[in-house]
């Protein structure tokens, strides 16, 4: 359920002149911002055809870096989240395929190590506003009814944050309450019915100060201000912000509604493209946009329930040139956007190929602040700094990148060629795994996605040497529970290389 990411590393500074407070320990703020359902395309300066034009986030491109190849770890929302803090692909967990729901329970282990926690040891203040969708343990009575007003365990603060404001799951999964801390924020709680169209939501229970329309606008300013607050303290600070748009319900508010000139998705998209100004705004404002590196990026791709076909009419595409949707194997599944901007380091309008993966943020971290990870933790993470600072490196800093459906389809990249274990999308475009069992098609697919980036042309008969040394590596990744140096480590569960 992509959600976009930003990152922020601000630099030391040596005076005072640009404003920024000086950081006791001379290691950067982190912000890191995630939208949800965003597709590749809905960003004008990846999409030179986009009908949407999102001018902040295009104005960080002209002032930064742009990665052109750069994917989420799933095709859809909670295995990202898992990926995005941990480093760790979430299929390793009992989390096989799909998504949790909001009653379901932690999917992170209380002794693994998430970028929060790492970054707490270092004397960062740390901060989740948004949308969790990790699961959370909820206290129930005897008959098993859950207690919404009760303290909850395992949650945001758990795992490394000092402070969470926000929300369960996906705005359209009840209970629809806001959470700060262990606690809801509400004692009078009601039932609202479900809607449908782009404004869908399922029927559960609401609390009395919670409005669907009212919840980005709220979690943003609670961003921004966490933001003011902590840029005048002698701590650095971590803050992730995963957004709850542009996902369904599609709410964009009165402000922004016509202003793409496309549907209500695509004044949505500027909504959340709006958000990213104001989280810019706040840098300018504090006086540390110098010494701020952010990073813009996306969960998976843009989901169906967008309308592609009305989004046509327009002549915008969400997915770019890229095959499939949220949740399938193909690249429109998992390629995502993804900005980069920090004066002092980044070259100003510079742009890479460079394949890198959302898990990536935990060796990153890492690196900046100077630690060595241990074996069991960040399996699955490559530092990306060396890409970020445009240094020159002799070869790809990750040996090969993993992808993910929604039904569990695996897929390995590596250099021009792509492998999917599986006959058709894995999601929920055509060929649907129904569809493709019932046509027979082939059981996996090779693409060179240089010579065919929209992936029509299954090249396995012809390169059986590829799909042996790609199969080898696969089955080796999830045999020795890390796609990264270190000792091996140990999968929850068994992990299937095939769908049955």
């Amino acid at each position: 359920m992509k959600t976009l990411f930003i990152l922020f590393f601000s630099i030391p500074l040596l005076s005072a002149c640009s404003g920024g407070a000086s950081k006791i320990n001379g290691h950067p703020n982190i912000v890191y911002i995630l939208a949800d359902d965003m597709g590749y395309g809905d960003v004008s300066c990846f999409n030179e055809n986009s009908q949407i034009h999102t001018t902040h986030m295009d104005r960080l491109a002209d002032q930064g870096m742009i990665f052109t190849d750069a994917h989420s770890n799933s095709a859809v929302c909670t295995p990202t989240r898992y990926g995005v803090l941990t480093g760790r692909y979430a299929w390793r967990t009992r989390l096989k395929d799909g998504v949790l729901w909001s009653y379901d329970e932690h999917l992170i282990a209380p002794e693994r190590m998430t970028v929060a926690s790492l970054l707490k040891k270092k004397r960062y203040r740390t901060a989740c506003i948004g949308k969790w969708h990790l699961g959370l343990d909820w206290e129930k009575d005897e008959e098993g009814r859950t207690l919404l007003t009760r303290p909850i365990k395992n949650g945001p603060n758990a795992n490394g944050f000092d402070y969470f404001y926000g929300i369960t799951a996906s705005l359209d999964i009840p209970p629809y309450l806001y959470i700060e801390n262990d606690r809801v924020t509400t004692v009078n709680i009601d039932t609202v019915e479900a809607t449908s169209g782009k404004g869908f939501w399922r029927k559960g229970p609401i609390g009395d100060d919670f409005k669907h329309i009212e919840v980005l606008p709220r979690l943003t300013d609670k961003a921004v201000g966490f933001i003011n607050t902590q840029s005048k303290q002698a701590e650095p600070f971590f803050l992730y912000f995963p957004l709850p748009a542009p996902h369904t319900p599609i709410l964009p508010t009165n402000e922004f509604r016509g202003k793409s000139g496309t549907n209500t998705y695509g004044d949505f998209v500027l909504m959340v493209d709006d958000v990213v100004g104001q989280v810019m705004a706040a840098l300018d404002q504090n006086g540390i946009k110098d010494n701020t590196l952010i990073i813009v990026t996306s969960d998976n791709g843009c989901s169906p329930l967008a309308d592609y076909n009305e989004l046509a009419e327009f002549g915008h595409d969400p997915s770019y040139i890229f095959r499939g949707h949220k949740a399938d194997i193909f690249e429109g599944g998992h390629r995502v956007p993804f900005i980069a901007r920090w004066p002092a380091k980044i070259t100003a309008g510079s742009e890479t190929d460079e394949i890198i993966c959302l898990t990536d943020l935990m060796a990153t971290c890492a690196a900046i602040v100077g630690v060595d990870l241990p074996d069991n933790a960040g399996e699955d993470s490559y530092n990306m700094l060396p890409v970020l600072m445009g240094e020159k490196i002799a070869h790809p800093i990750r040996e090969a990148t993993v992808h993910h459906s929604v039904n569990g389809s695996f897929s390995i990249r590596q250099g021009k060629w792509k492998l999917e274990f599986c006959p058709g999308s894995g999601g929920w475009s055509p060929p649907t795994p129904e569809v493709a069992r019932q046509e027979n098609l082939p059981p996996i697919q090779l693409y060179n996605l240089v010579e065919d980036i929209g992936e029509t042309n299954n090249l396995t008969q012809q390169n059986q040497q590829i799909v042996e040394n790609l199969t080898a590596l696969m089955k080796k990744y999830i045999s020795d529970g890390r796609s990264t140096p270190g000792s091996a480590q140990k999968n929850e569960g068994e992990t299937p290389l095939m769908m049955d």
